[in-house]
């Protein structure tokens, strides 16, 4: 999975669960030039670019890595007594945010610091795992529930039913529309009327086990990496969907 960087950077980093490591590949290069070492299956991560800091959920350690990516090092890792889920950075607040999903909370960080500075609980939301901002649209694995949460009430304001085993989440601020990739085998898309009203829309039908996605917020397409074929074979292959701009 890709977190992109600023573009003077150059490179990208992947999450690497089989050997437990946070991978750096150069983009003129076209290869993986270093190997960080994580803890227990990083997955999420999210760039905190005024800081030139990259945050990696290490999930199954119950840990956050923090990668100065102007090194390539590795100088603080955060640990909770929790998995932690996706993180994403909220560029106008300049804080932190990070699924603690075992407690139906999310951490608040300081990145000038890397301290925590405040939790929020999560409301219906059970094992919250994915997230997308503006405001918190969280994916709820423990009981398939898309729940929003306003950050500057603190406080959930809808919570929305989603097809099985909801993964990533992403929001395209242009249509309004949140999408969640479910590994059961569907995308669940809302849309939101106003910041206090949403709706559901639909569960597109994908290949079973896409979990994860993109949006190309100049064209609204939506990008989902497939892993498995119908029956079970692995498969690695990027599909693109156009939107429909009249729901």
């Amino acid at each position: 999975m890709i977190k992109d960087t600023p573009a003077d950077l150059r490179k990208f980093y992947t999450s690497n669960a089989s050997d437990n490591t946070i991978g750096v590949v150069d983009l003129e290069l076209m290869k993986v030039v270093e190997k960080l070492p994580a803890e227990k299956k990083p997955d999420g991560r999210t760039s905190a670019g005024p800081f030139h800091k990259l945050y990696v959920s290490d999930e199954r350690g119950k840990a956050e890595a923090v990668v100065d990516v102007t090194k390539d090092i590795i100088i603080k890792t955060l640990h909770f007594d929790s998995e932690t889920g996706m993180p994403q950075y909220d560029p106008v607040m300049r804080k932190l945010y990070v699924n603690l999903q075992d407690q139906n909370v999310f951490a608040i960080i300081d990145p000038a610091t890397d301290e925590v500075v405040g939790r929020s609980l999560v409301g219906r939301c059970k094992e919250n795992h994915g997230m997308a901002l503006d405001p918190a649209f969280l994916s709820c694995e423990g009981n398939n529930l898309m729940t929003v949460f306003d950050l500057d009430q603190n406080q959930p304001i809808a919570s929305l039913p989603m097809a099985d085993d909801p993964d990533v989440i992403r929001f395209d601020h242009g249509l309004n529309r949140i999408y969640s990739a479910c590994y059961s085998g569907a995308i669940s898309v809302f849309h939101q009327d106003d910041p206090n009203h949403y709706r559901k829309l639909e569960d597109f039908p994908v290949q079973h086990a896409v979990h994860s996605l993109a949006v190309d917020l100049s064209t609204h397409r939506l990008h989902a990496p497939e892993q498995e074929e119908e029956d079970h074979k692995p498969v690695a292959r990027m599909v693109v969907y156009e939107a429909v701009t009249n729901p």
